[in-house]
């Protein structure tokens, strides 16, 4: 009788190792959100005042409430845009310029946040010169600079996720009597539609954490959440901030585990429509 094979070891504990390493501080963070004391490296007890505390700040709550509007608009802007340039990337292979179209939509990718900053600041203030708009900088120019970088991201993803698709699922409903916006809406859109999910999380994420990019192209009356703080703690960390990340990680938390819920419905869909096709 052989003996069963030893499964190795090292791999499952560097597993564990790598989640302790990136989820600790996390925890950590979120167990003294619940300090009484004002420090926050000494415990003091359970409290919950700095959650009251934080409400009570209006400059904090109106640049979390600023940020949480620029992101959600950022990011189905970028999944609008970010879908049509994948689209093209990868359908349109043939075209004068597909290179630099490609290259240009990557671009924001590689390079740093300050020269992209800079750059759209340098952009916002030529307009306003010529054409006199935009008359100030505020949300609105925040939005562009963060839709400009964030549809990079989902272009990549769309496109990644575009390479692998059966090209026979569209030409059999065009067969059928389907035109193209009709075997877009009904077949493609619902196949890539994790893409299009992980397109918006990420572009939902990265707006709400930009902070150098912001801080180029806003106004005096247009401070984000990460500008509020990053202005904050340079005072010295306050327990406010402890209690602001733990609301954040909750939030951003669920909209993970909502995605990963419409994600895993869509496809419990698709495989049963692909099951009572197969038997009829």
């Amino acid at each position: 009788m052989s003996a069963r094979p030893r499964r190795p070891i090292l791999p499952p504990l560097l597993m564990w190792l790598g989640f302790v390493f990136l989820y600790a501080p996390i925890v950590i963070l979120i167990v003294y959100s619940f300090n009484e004391s004002r420090l926050v490296t000494v415990w003091g007890g359970w409290s919950t005042k700095w959650y009251m505390e934080l409400i009570q700040d209006q400059q904090m709550m109106d640049a979390a409430w600023r940020s949480l509007k620029i992101a959600f608009l950022t990011a189905w802007a970028a999944v609008v845009l970010g879908t049509m340039a994948g689209i093209v990337m990868v359908r349109c292979q043939r075209f004068r310029g597909r290179t630099l179209f490609s290259g240009m939509i990557t671009a924001p990718l590689v390079m740093p946040d300050v020269i992209i900053g800079l750059s759209l600041l340098l952009l916002f203030v030529s307009m306003s010169k010529w054409i006199g708009w935009p008359e100030a900088r505020g949300m609105v120019t925040i939005w562009i600079a963060h839709v400009t970088f964030c549809t990079a991201y989902v272009a990549v993803v769309v496109s990644s996720r575009l390479k692998d698709f059966d090209m026979s699922l569209e030409e059999a409903a065009m067969d059928l009597g389907a035109d193209r916006l009709k075997t877009f809406l009904v077949i493609t859109l619902p196949i890539i539609s994790p893409a299009l999910v992980a397109g918006w999380l990420l572009s939902f994420t990265l707006s709400l954490d930009d902070l150098v990019i912001a801080s180029f192209v806003s106004g005096p009356s247009s401070t984000t959440l990460p500008m509020q703080v990053f202005s904050s703690v340079r005072l010295g960390v306050s327990p406010k901030i402890n209690a602001l990340a733990t609301i954040l990680v909750v939030l951003v938390s669920l909209a993970a585990l909502l995605g990963w819920w419409l994600m895993r419905l869509e496809d419990k869909r698709m495989r049963r429509d692909m099951q009572l096709a197969a038997r009829e």
